[in-house]
């Protein structure tokens, strides 16, 4: 079973019901998920957010939460990850934090998931770029994705 870098956008699919959760879960079956352990604060933001919108409950959003937790996802420390991930976030214009994702997956020469259609976009904006191949629309055959 081959191993893919996910981002929080993927993992709140899995415990919050939504656009894409079907997919998400989906790949969760079919593949071994790793990510930087920034994905630790990200999905308690967005969960956060979630319950600031009255889309969750605070017991929703804290339940959602011990989901994740227990999620079995293979967390690495983000620490080793940040000057490739500096490097992309100028070369991409775009926020280092979703770039240590990036850099993750380009270290370990594996596939990145991601729901982020704003990250998407910069990426293949730049199709010559080498983290173009490696980045995978969650809605584009995930469980599927590229080495």
């Amino acid at each position: 079973m081959a191993t893919v870098v996910v981002d929080a956008s993927v993992a709140v699919k899995w415990v919050v019901a939504e656009e894409g959760s079907n997919q998400a879960l989906a790949l969760r079956r079919e593949r071994h998920l790793t990510a930087p352990d920034l994905i630790v604060a990200e999905c308690a933001n967005i969960l956060w957010k979630k319950a600031r919108r009255n889309e969750l409950t605070a017991d929703e959003a804290a339940f959602a939460a011990r989901l994740l937790q227990k999620s079995g996802m293979n967390l690495r420390p983000m620490l080793g990850f940040l000057e490739v991930a500096t490097r992309l976030a100028v070369e991409l214009d775009h926020p280092a934090y979703d770039c240590v994702y990036l850099a993750m997956a380009q270290i370990e020469g594996t596939s990145f998931v991601t729901a982020d259609d704003r990250l998407l976009r910069k990426v293949r904006a730049m199709p010559a770029h080498p983290m173009a191949a490696c980045v995978v629309g969650l809605h584009e055959s995930p469980s599927r994705p590229s080495p």
